[in-house]
């Protein structure tokens, strides 16, 4: 069972996407997709999304795909905690055409946002310093990318009249992980994440559902093979399986998710994570080789990469609002986070 949840075949546009950006930047604006056969309106669709500014760009049916049961197991045994949000949402989640009428195509987009710094395993564990996910030192990725997006499907709605394309960012009734999978961006990890051979797992996904018609991509193989490093990696044992996360013992869902106070037969385990965790990607062989995009928007801000904790912890409320306007950091609040400060300090400083 693959727990599709818990925020990612080879074309033209993906090998070139430079060489597609460059020479289809005019001449895509004025695109009649209406006009085109079906494999063309795929290929004019994401040199459009690529020319926005996004990393790669596939098409996926639909469905219905397997992962979609394993999701309403996956609800069955609880993994999901608190999120109740999860199990209102799962007749839409399961059915996009619940969402745009007659559904026949997820468009899906992917924006590195990796960076230069030192992963979390790589740091030493200091009493003073605490640790935030990777994806939270920047901007608020769901701004960015609606940013991107609002361009992208106002191009689209001109190209396609009478169509719908309806977006979402990782907060709307959509199973990104999984159309991800089934657009060709990378395979889903033993670790939930989707990987790509050549860009890792440091990517954030979007999604536009639409009913216009085109043709899609092929998934990746999964070349997890026999490596168990994400599973063995986690502190506080979340992996109930291969593919199978337990949220409610996840250190992510536990500093941001949860809205009450890190559970005591969890704060050992925290370690130096204040919000967020990484470990399971840091661990990942397939990380080893993206370079980093070093992207403006997701590099770290003040306070936000290696933080000191008693500045964390100590922080008054004015300066969290001005530090962390735009973040998504926010989503924690203020006071949890200086209460999650302050018990990965104190546990830091037990040793």
């Amino acid at each position: 069972m693959h727990d599709p949840i818990i925020g990612q075949s080879e074309s033209l546009v993906m090998v070139w996407p430079g060489l597609l950006r460059s020479t289809l930047s005019a001449s895509v604006r004025f695109m009649d997709l209406l006009a085109a056969p079906v494999d063309e309106r795929a290929r004019w669709v994401k040199a459009m999304g690529l020319r926005h500014g996004f990393d790669d760009v596939g098409i996926a049916s639909p469905g219905p795909h397997p992962e979609m049961a394993y999701f309403e197991e996956w609800l069955k045994r609880d993994y999901h905690g608190e999120m109740a949000y999860l199990e209102r949402q799962k007749p839409r989640r399961m059915k996009p055409e619940t969402i745009v009428p007659d559904a026949q195509a997820v468009i899906v987009a992917a924006l590195d946002y990796n960076t230069d710094r030192p992963l979390s395993t790589e740091v030493e564990l200091d009493p003073k310093r605490g640790w935030i996910s990777r994806y939270a030192w920047g901007d608020d990725y769901h701004d960015v990318i609606e940013r991107m997006l609002r361009p992208w499907c106002a191009e689209l709605e001109a190209a396609a009249a009478g169509h719908n394309f309806r977006f979402y960012v990782d907060h709307g009734p959509v199973l990104e992980k999984v159309f991800g999978q089934y657009a060709g961006l990378g395979w889903m990890g033993k670790h939930t994440n989707l990987i790509h051979p050549e860009r890792g797992s440091w990517f954030f996904l979007a999604v536009i559902l639409t009913d216009l018609a085109m043709t899609f991509d092929e998934p990746i193989a999964d070349h997890c093979g026999t490596c168990t490093a994400c599973l063995d990696a986690c502190p506080t044992d979340a992996f109930v399986s291969p593919y199978v996360l337990d949220a409610r013992r996840c250190i992510s869902y536990l500093t941001i998710e949860l809205k009450e106070p890190v559970p005591e037969e969890h704060r050992d385990a925290l370690g130096h994570q204040v919000y967020g965790c990484d470990i399971c990607q840091d661990v990942c062989p397939w990380n080893r080789k993206p370079l980093p995009t070093n992207r403006a928007e997701f590099l770290p801000r003040e306070g936000a990469f290696h933080p000191d904790l008693t500045a964390l912890h100590t922080m008054e409320r004015e300066t969290y609002q001005e530090r962390f306007r735009g973040s998504p950091i926010k989503r924690r609040g203020y006071e949890r986070l200086k209460h999650t400060a302050r018990l990965v300090k104190e546990g830091l400083e037990r040793g």
